[in-house]
């Protein structure tokens, strides 16, 4: 690879849980329940993030299940109309993962710097 080249290098770190060998939680699912808190829905969570209904709905499903808490606290639709929000589990779950995350990228970047600086 030319020096022009290795110069344009950037870092990128992608980091989840696990528990028992199998992925929890990650980017993706801490962007899933980030935009259910913010719509209020989980249709229109998964229309934002270009998912079908029914993919979020397994995925929710599985981090719930795998973790053994409910994240997200669901309203039937109908007359009075339905809506989604996080628990308190699972809103602190998202803002302690986004704390954690962005201290990696830091140490991430810090790390690439040290050594591909030479």
């Amino acid at each position: 690879m030319s020096a022009k080249r290795m110069n344009k290098l950037k870092p990128k770190s992608k980091v989840w849980f696990e528990l028992g060998g199998e992925p929890v939680f990650g980017d993706g699912k801490a962007r899933l329940l980030r935009c259910i808190e913010k719509t209020g829905s989980l249709t229109e969570a998964a229309e934002a993030l270009g998912m079908s209904y029914r993919g979020l709905w397994g995925r929710l499903g599985q981090m719930e299940r795998r973790l053994g808490v409910k994240l997200v606290a669901r309203k039937a639709g109908g007359r009075g109309g339905g809506g989604s929000q996080l628990t308190p589990t699972g809103r602190k779950l998202v803002e302690q993962y986004e704390q954690f995350r962005k201290g990696i990228n830091a140490v991430v970047d810090k790390r690439f710097e040290k050594i591909f600086s030479r």
